[in-house]
């Protein structure tokens, strides 16, 4: 968080981990990340967007939608807010 944000946080819990690849027209692998999901406890900072981002910014739950972000992660945030009872 730190890195990507500069906000301080700390770890509650590992969520998940899955792989992450975008593949050219021909088929060959353009990247491929490994991605480590956590939920995690905010303790201070305020957003800023590191080197490869336009912005970083709050966001309450009930306006995700109108962030532009990959349906999957809308779909992935919302099932562990659900899941997790964060509201």
């Amino acid at each position: 968080m730190r890195e990507e944000t500069g906000c301080e946080c700390r770890p509650k819990k590992h969520l998940t981990t899955f792989d992450s690849i975008r593949r050219d027209p021909d088929g060959r692998v353009h990247w491929h990340y490994v991605l480590f999901e956590y939920l995690c406890e905010y303790l201070s900072g305020e957003p800023m967007a590191s080197d490869d981002a336009d912005e970083a910014r709050w966001v309450r739950l009930d306006d995700l939608g109108s962030v532009d972000i990959m349906e999957s992660t809308r779909v992935f945030v919302e099932k562990v807010v659900r899941e997790e009872g964060i509201i």
